[in-house]
């Protein structure tokens, strides 16, 4: 199957948000639409957009970018307890139907501030099961008639969905996207989602938890399509290697001196997947060929704790690397947004959809950053010192 390949919208009205310094604009339906414009004009299939409590409503932004858009398709990301399933569904398939089979969905089941909006059900066991009879539920709407269930967080009698999601060929109804990394969350994703997302994790932890899915998809007895895999991820690409790595360092420079300005606020200290990122850190600070986990260290969170550092080949390289093991989802992003879809969709994503046998499949020696440590304990990389991964440029 061809792949996907996504941009990041952060939808938030506060600037600064992961160190980009655009001062204006934030929340207005000009910034975000602009941006969405860029990712269509730049090669991007659509954006993920960003959501949580005192952000612009995710669903209220997606209609009106889809609105002003042709072909750019917003994930949006929703989270059960905010919304019901049977609502989510019509209010879905109808999006769905007025822009032509543009909707993605991203289910989010991670605390957010659910006192704020309502929502009662914190336990971590009782959120995962009752995000995957949201899941459950929802596609039975978009597809079923006269739709009857009675689960322990959920109930309908006789409901369908009209208008129905748009069909074209083999899509019956968007695409489910979900992530975690813990147990429970691995086997919504295993019976439910379409899509397992997950977080910038090396090549083997990515390989092991593919495996392990596709294991548990079979045990929990799958009805659907077989699961896919994505990867959200932040990319740092430029003209070269040592200048990739030079802006790289400069960044987490500026998110060290801001002593966590940039910090992601997500549930940073009890989310298993963002655990598993933070402990990257102590395998090195570079793993695999060219994934950085220093900015974890100082604030980076979820999707910016680990980045891909390097040159348009560098950075083809590594995700191609990914694509082999499975992952055929890509939704990448970098700071500031408004450059850096121009930057990344004109540079690296050619490469990407490049004949099998025309590929960069790996870095040479000289583009291949060095990865031993520093030597310096603790110590941090200014923009004027030696960089601690300098490429071997021969």
């Amino acid at each position: 199957m061809s792949p996907e390949f996504l941009w990041y919208i952060p939808n938030t009205v506060t600037p600064g948000h992961r160190g980009d310094d655009t001062t204006a604009g934030w929340g207005s339906i000009e910034f975000s639409t602009e941006l969405a414009r860029a990712a269509e004009d730049h090669g991007w299939g659509g954006a993920l957009l960003g959501t949580g409590w005192g952000r612009p409503d995710t669903f209220t932004v997606a209609t009106a970018l889809a609105a002003r858009t042709t072909t750019f398709k917003p994930l949006i990301a929703i989270r059960p307890g905010y919304w019901e399933p049977a609502n989510f569904a019509g209010a879905a398939a109808t999006l769905d139907q007025l822009s032509r089979g543009r909707v993605l969905v991203n289910i989010v089941s991670g605390l957010d501030n659910p006192a704020a909006y309502g929502d009662t059900t914190v336990d971590p066991a009782q959120r995962y099961g009752r995000t995957q009879e949201f899941l459950h539920l929802v596609r039975r709407l978009w597809t079923e008639e006269e739709v009857t269930f009675a689960g322990r967080h959920y109930q309908v009698t006789g409901s369908t969905v009209a208008p129905r999601p748009y069909r074209t060929g083999e899509r019956a109804h968007p695409t489910l996207y979900f992530g975690g990394a813990s147990e429970a969350a691995e086997r919504v994703s295993a019976a439910e989602a379409d899509v397992q997302l997950f977080w910038g994790e090396p090549l083997d932890g990515i390989a092991e938890r593919v495996d392990r899915l596709r294991t548990l998809s079979a045990r929990v007895g799958r009805r659907h399509r077989p699961l896919e895999f994505g990867l959200r991820i932040t990319t740092v690409v430029r003209d070269t290697t040592e200048e990739a790595w030079r802006a790289a360092q400069e960044k987490v420079a500026k998110m060290a001196a801001d002593a966590g300005g940039t910090a992601w606020t997500g549930n940073r200290r009890t989310a298993v997947g963002q655990q598993r990122l933070l402990d990257l850190a102590a395998r090195g600070e570079v793993l695999d060929s060219c994934l950085y986990t220093t900015p974890g260290r100082f604030g980076g969170g979820g999707a910016g704790t680990t980045w891909l550092v390097g040159s348009p080949d560098d950075v083809a390289a590594a995700l191609i690397r990914y694509r082999a093991l499975g992952v055929t989802h890509f939704v990448l992003s970098d700071t500031p947004y408004r450059d850096e879809i121009g930057r990344i969709g004109d540079r690296l994503l050619p490469l990407l959809r490049e004949p099998a046998g025309r590929r960069p499949d790996r870095p040479s020696d000289a583009e291949r950053p060095a990865t031993g440590h520093s030597g310096k304990e603790g110590h941090f990389a200014t923009a004027g010192d030696a960089l601690p991964y300098r490429p071997r440029l021969g």
